[in-house]
């Protein structure tokens, strides 16, 4: 009896509910709720925790940078995390049909798509360069460590030295002296065997992001590579992908811990991390450093993409999305980022000690420390190829977790808005279709300006849109479909009613970090750059149309949505759009208890027979209870 109690409460079933095998048969439900708790984890952990966090910490300010992290992750971070779990499973729908809750702001949605559309086009392009290194580390010798290629310059200076092949002979050490002490004065111009493989020989980059060049077919042969990874992984849903992540989601923290071990025994790795963990306190007064601090926590958890309320609608209607999921899976992705920051800078710090310079000097974020800076680091290790190996599996592993979700996001919306039987059956050729139209967008990404696109895309198509789609998304539900009603669907599924602390951030605190991360993201903006090219007008003007598209979805969609709504006033109209549809609600009969009970709505599938009668007279309603028992309410006004 014990057992079965605890595979229920795995299940994310209510103690004393029976056991069932899929909650939801016609959507389905995760396996367990380890399985959702790892696909969270594996969704926000990414490749943004490797190369962007620590490279912003040890930038504003070292440690001190964790006092305004942490206290952007409590009061924005875990509740916009938790709003949007609970959302997605409360209706169990994804980020198109949640919109029932207010139809008028179901754009929101479709911005949603838009943003999970042009985010799951380049993070592919950016696993698929992954792969490629992958396999290229499948060598006695990388091919990245010396400056004999035929793609490498006169500028090229190695950070190991081609004397140690020739038995330390006299002339190669007096010429490795002197090359030594010319690179000493030249410091400035010189080159690595990394940075030039990455970009004249996998990118052979062009001079403009107009000049697209030839394809490069061995990183579109990975990127084809990496789509069916993508595809197999997700071709039974949430049930196939439920199970991978078993392995994508934790082993990359296998990783991390073997390149830490190797990573701290290094000469020169203390210093590495004191650069990235030492405390500049002035800098905690920097408005800087406080926008840089939410800007990481609201990106890092992946809020307003619709991931998170697609993952959350498959969970059973009465899972603790609170406790475990939200706050667990929200501390973890953010720890995870603090120790990627110590891997990092206790490799790099290693190579500043090699080279006899600051850290400052090799750090890098971004594909620069994924691809050129860590690499050449690894290149200094005793058996780097198996080095190079781990860590390039690790990103493979770091993205695939996201890009699984970024998938399902756009599957899960476009089955739930047809909602047909043959379409449910089918999903498996929804995400086929969706995976080879990726994989077709993706291929302007492989040509030798792909890099330029690459780069203008992960600035603008995901930059200050999520900031207005989650701003609106909180709007909405706090405001036009009201707090307390909100906060009582919270309490009909978890049993609880939200806490104090949530329901004052979701009112006021969250909505006002994240107003200052949009004030904050439009001062501080500068136009993209890549190294020293300068990025022309109408490439530019691109990108803004890019971050345009999912947000111009919201306003189009209200008009439309008011246009068709009936009233005679546009106040009539405006007030229609903005009410809850009568389907709103738990998904599922037998959870649709109290206002949401089927003789509280007139629209309803068990209502909609008797609605005639129920204009002249009153009636006596019978309903059959989910629990077997039957009902009968007298319905004085037939309007309620």
């Amino acid at each position: 009896m014990a057992e079965k109690q605890f595979a229920g409460i795995l299940n994310g079933a209510v103690p004393g509910e029976p056991v069932k095998k899929d909650e939801n048969s016609r959507r389905g439900n995760w396996g367990n709720q380890i399985e959702f708790v790892l696909t969270s984890v594996g969704y926000a952990v990414g490749l943004g925790n490797v190369w962007r966090f620590p490279y912003l910490c040890y930038r504003n300010g070292g440690g001190a940078f964790m006092l305004p992290y942490f206290i952007m992750l409590v009061f924005c971070g875990i509740p916009l995390f938790f709003l949007e779990l609970s959302f997605g499973q409360f209706a169990s729908l994804g980020c198109l049909g949640v919109w029932k809750i207010s139809p008028m702001f179901k754009g929101v949605g479709y911005g949603m798509m838009v943003v999970s559309t042009y985010i799951g086009i380049y993070y592919n392009v950016v696993i698929c360069i992954a792969f490629y290194y992958f396999f290229m580390s499948m060598t006695n010798l990388l091919p990245w460590t010396y400056c004999n290629n035929p793609w490498n310059t006169p500028d090229c200076s190695g950070v190991v030295g081609s004397g140690a092949q020739l038995n330390g002979s006299l002339v190669n050490v007096t010429s490795n002296l002197i090359a030594g002490a010319s690179e000493m004065v030249n410091r400035t111009k010189r080159t690595s065997p990394s940075e030039e493989y990455w970009k004249h020989y996998v990118l052979n980059i062009s001079d403009d992001i107009g000049n697209f060049g030839e394809v490069r077919l061995p990183i579109l042969g990975c990127l084809a590579v990496s789509w069916c990874v993508v595809f197999l992984c997700l071709i039974r849903g949430v049930k196939s992908s439920g199970k991978v992540v078993y392995f994508t989601a934790t082993f990359p923290y296998v990783v991390l811990t073997i390149l830490f071990i190797r990573g701290i025994t290094l000469d020169g790795a203390i210093n590495g991390i004191k650069y990235y963990l030492t405390p500049q306190w002035q800098k905690v007064l920097d408005a800087k450093v406080w926008g840089d601090a939410a800007s990481q926590i609201f990106y890092s958890l992946g809020c307003a993409w619709g991931g998170l309320i697609t993952m959350a609608s498959y969970n059973k209607f009465h899972n603790n999305c609170f406790r475990l999921d939200s706050i667990i899976i929200s501390i973890t992705n953010c720890a995870t980022s603090v120790y990627a920051g110590f891997v990092i800078f206790s490799i790099l710090g290693f190579m500043a000690h090699h080279l006899n310079v600051p850290v400052s000097e090799v750090a890098d974020h971004g594909p620069g420390l994924a691809f050129v800076a860590y690499p050449e680091a690894l290149t200094l290790l005793p058996i780097s190829p198996l080095w190079s190996l781990l860590f390039f599996f690790m990103l493979i592993l770091l993205g695939l977790g996201t890009q699984f979700c970024l998938l399902e996001t756009l599957v899960t919306a476009i089955v739930d808005e047809i909602g047909t039987d043959w379409i449910i059956r089918n999903k498996t050729i929804i995400t086929l279709s969706v995976a080879v139209l990726g994989f077709l967008l993706g291929v302007p990404l492989t040509t030798r300006a792909g890099i330029y696109w690459l780069l203008l895309m992960d600035n603008y198509a995901a930059s200050f849109s999520l900031v207005i789609i989650s701003c609106i998304m909180c709007i909405c539900i706090m405001y036009v479909y009201g707090h307390r009603n909100y906060f009582k669907d919270v309490e009909m599924m978890l049993g609880f009613p939200p806490p104090l602390f949530f329901k004052v951030c979701w009112r006021f605190i969250s909505p006002v970090i994240i107003s200052f991360i949009l004030i904050f993201t439009v001062i501080q903006y500068k136009p993209i750059t890549y190294n020293d090219y300068i990025y022309p007008r109408w490439s530019l003007a691109i990108g803004f149309a890019m971050a345009l598209s999912s947000v111009i979805c919201i306003p189009i969609y209200a008009l439309y949505k008011i246009s068709r709504s009936p009233g005679a006033t546009f106040r009539e109209r405006l007030k229609f759009a903005c009410q809850a549809h009568p389907k709103w609600g738990p998904a599922l009969q037998e959870h649709r208890t109290g206002r949401y009970a089927p003789m509280a709505s007139e629209d309803t599938v068990e209502a909609r027979p008797l609605k005639e009668k129920e204009e002249k007279e009153e009636i006596s309603l019978t309903i059959q209870g989910s629990n077997g028992s039957t009902n009968t309410h007298n319905n004085p006004n037939p309007s309620a």
